[in-house]
């Protein structure tokens, strides 16, 4: 069973207690329409565990076939130099069908975040190497698809449904 290589820092985006008995990482594209399915899911999970579930998203955009996840990433890791990721990350996922410069610019809008600073920021790729270091961590994991979950250091090789990631994590407490 393939184990995550990168430990949890500061550096991530958590969710919940940083002292949880179960912490969820996935690895993320917001573009792949699995991850979108997956959402949902994550977030009854979240709200079923409470303050026993810390979770943690890092991005894994698959570029080559979803050329939107990374500028989508961009969006939400400026978000984040606002301490507004999560709430960038929501209606990314929230609005997955409408990925694109305009969903960009309409989130940095309802966040209340500078457009013009946001597309500089897309534009240079300010946030590629925060994003690529994500990339490389979930590849020396073993990571090779998106939505791909550990759950306390172990990958989740099951479902992403509902009842099999409480399951999984239950198994952990």
């Amino acid at each position: 069973m393939a184990m995550l290589k990168v430990p949890v820092t500061s550096d991530d985006h958590i969710q919940g207690p940083l002292e949880a008995p179960v912490t969820l990482v996935e690895y993320g594209d917001y573009q792949c329409p699995y991850c979108g399915l997956a959402y949902p899911n994550v977030r009854r999970v979240q709200q079923h565990f409470g303050q026993q579930l810390r979770f943690v998203f890092r991005h894994f955009p698959l570029s080559q076939i979803h050329p939107l996840a990374e500028p989508a990433a961009e969006t939400a890791e400026f978000a984040g130099d606002y301490k507004r990721f999560w709430e960038a990350h929501d209606e990314l996922y929230e609005n997955q069908e409408r990925l694109g410069a305009e969903l960009f610019v309409a989130v940095a809008i309802t966040l209340k975040l500078p457009v013009a600073e946001l597309r500089d920021a897309i534009t240079r790729q300010k946030y590629t190497p925060k994003i690529r270091n994500d990339f490389m961590g979930g590849v020396r994991s073993g990571v090779n698809g998106t939505p791909a979950f550990f759950i306390n250091g172990m990958r989740h090789d099951g479902s992403f449904d509902f009842e099999q990631l409480v399951l999984a994590i239950q198994t952990q407490l």
